[in-house]
């Protein structure tokens, strides 16, 4: 089971009356003082710091990117789970999965083992439609072809993903609700109890015009597949947005500062989704950008991770 939402609520609430201070008393106009913005953090300034080291690399298939950076807690477990996907406008040229080692290695030392995925790329060699669905979607039920022998507790499963991983780990959710007649629909897709989506630009169609031209703009039509007699929608099968309610909680986390993936996107997510019927909400943590949502010490990373934590009853297990 999952804890009540009461209490992230409250981060929220927090989290909004900080950006709202109140205006100085009546100064003259030219005396007023005027607060310097927050210096947001850049990917250099995560990057320049120690790289940890994942626990093992698990391999799931043959391809060159089939792969999972598995990440251990202390202790036999059993471990609950996160499975993370990483973000990087669906491009291997941006991103790849180790740019979430900084906050798996500060979430194992909360005491979760970390699925760290890696997929095909619109980039490269069968990646876009359906490739990198099929690989996000191999590598997240490959969990269960290795959790007894790892002592992973297949019923406290999370979830977490940024920016593009956002759409992706929404998606994951949301599989069960894929069309039939879709290529990416499976049997029996790994259940999560909850999943955090960090800046996710998890509704295609409204991200595009609002994030980085080129980002989702410039691989939209690679990402989507096209359109045709038998699939006349991509987005159909493609954007979590399409597929609601996922019957999966969520939360949307974004940044105040955040010009990726704005606010404007997580809420109007979280509206679409209560509407449908789905658990979820959303929190904009103050004075926040993109890259401070996946770097531990700062405030996004300890209300993401309070979030996960919310997910799933820690006292109970496999057993």
């Amino acid at each position: 089971m999952w804890k009540s939402l009461v209490a992230i609520a409250a981060l929220s609430l927090t989290a909004a009356c900080m950006q709202a201070p109140a205006p100085a008393a009546s100064l003259p106009v030219e005396a007023e003082a005027v607060a310097e913005p927050a210096k947001l953090m850049t990917w250099d300034d995560l990057t320049a710091l120690p790289r940890p080291v994942a626990s093992q690399q698990i391999r799931w298939g043959e391809g060159a990117t089939d792969v999972v950076d598995l990440w251990l807690p202390d202790g036999e477990g059993p471990h609950p789970v996160v499975v993370m996907v990483h973000g990087g406008c669906w491009q291997k040229s941006i991103a790849d999965k180790n740019l979430m080692d900084w906050m798996a290695d500060a979430l194992r030392q909360k005491g979760w083992a970390v699925w760290n995925i890696e997929y095909r790329g619109v980039d490269e060699p069968g990646g876009g439609y359906p490739g990198t669905f099929q690989d996000v979607s191999a590598a997240t039920d490959a969990l269960r072809d290795h959790a007894a022998t790892l002592n992973l507790d297949l019923n406290r499963v999370t979830g977490i993903g940024h920016s593009a991983g956002g759409h992706l780990i929404l998606w994951l959710t949301a599989r069960s609700r894929l069309p039939e007649s879709s290529p990416l629909r499976t049997a029996d897709p790994l259940l999560f109890q909850g999943v955090v989506v960090s800046g996710g630009l998890a509704d295609l169609e409204a991200s595009r015009p609002v994030t980085s031209p080129g980002c989702l703009d410039a691989v939209y039509d690679q990402l989507t597949g096209a359109a045709s007699s038998g699939r006349p929608d991509p987005l159909a099968d493609t954007s979590p947005a399409r597929l609601l309610p996922t019957g999966v909680p969520f939360i949307s986390v974004n940044g105040s500062e955040d010009k990726i993936a704005p606010p404007l996107l997580g809420d109007a997510l979280t509206r679409k989704a209560e509407a449908a019927g789905d658990v979820t909400s959303l929190i904009v943590v103050p004075a926040t950008g993109h890259v401070e949502l996946v770097a531990p010490g700062t405030a996004a990373f300890d209300i993401q991770a309070e979030v996960l934590a919310s997910f799933i009853d820690p006292r109970s297990s496999a057993d």
